[in-house]
């Protein structure tokens, strides 16, 4: 069984839905302490902290292995998190119409018997993401849902936000929150 170090519930629909056999622990991590000028690197190392934090308190034997996920959206260079307010995504949503950005997500594996010598698995997935050219009145009824406030760069694939989005290139489940392409071929080693 896979024990998912995180809180996402969009990474846990996820996993039920590729019927990954799976159990969620909060991994705890302070992620504000962890930096890294390079979004990349960021997500890699939130990636593996969280499993590492998870996996250091592992007691329960039918676990195989932990995963670790952080996303981060990057717009015009710069890092999108979850927007501090309505004003905030309202201006955020403004300048991304007709763009693409790119969203990426640190992935970290790592084997609940550490048995295995190319632990912990690690990778960053990054999808580029196209939004429509959405008008001042759709991006005001989106954020008014409330979604873009809860979601890294402002907006949802699975939610209201994916009719704002023209094209991906890229794993589709990345931007939901982890690449179950990659997650398949890992467990697949395990």
């Amino acid at each position: 069984m896979l024990l998912l170090a995180s809180a996402s519930p969009a990474r846990r629909r996820l996993l039920e839905q590729a019927g990954i056999p799976h159990r969620v622990q909060i991994s705890g991590v302070d992620e504000e302490s962890i930096q890294d000028p390079d979004p990349i690197e960021l997500v890699m190392r939130l990636a593996q902290a969280k499993a590492s934090a998870v996996r250091s308190q592992l007691k329960d034997d039918d676990i195989a292995a932990v995963l670790g996920c952080d996303s981060l959206f990057v717009f015009a260079g710069r890092v999108y998190g979850k927007p501090a307010d309505s004003a905030q995504a309202v201006e955020r949503w403004r300048g991304m119409r007709g763009s693409w950005g790119e969203l990426h997500t640190g992935h970290c594996l790592m084997s609940a018997r550490c048995t295995d010598p190319q632990q912990p698995r690690m990778d960053c997935v990054t999808t580029r993401v196209l939004f429509s050219d959405v008008t001042d009145q759709e991006i005001a009824a989106y954020v008014a849902s409330g979604e873009p406030l809860r979601c890294a760069g402002g907006f949802a694939l699975e939610g209201l936000g994916g009719s704002f989005v023209e094209r991906l290139d890229g794993c589709y489940s990345n931007v939901i929150g982890l690449s179950l392409p990659l997650l398949r071929s890992w467990i697949a080693q395990i």
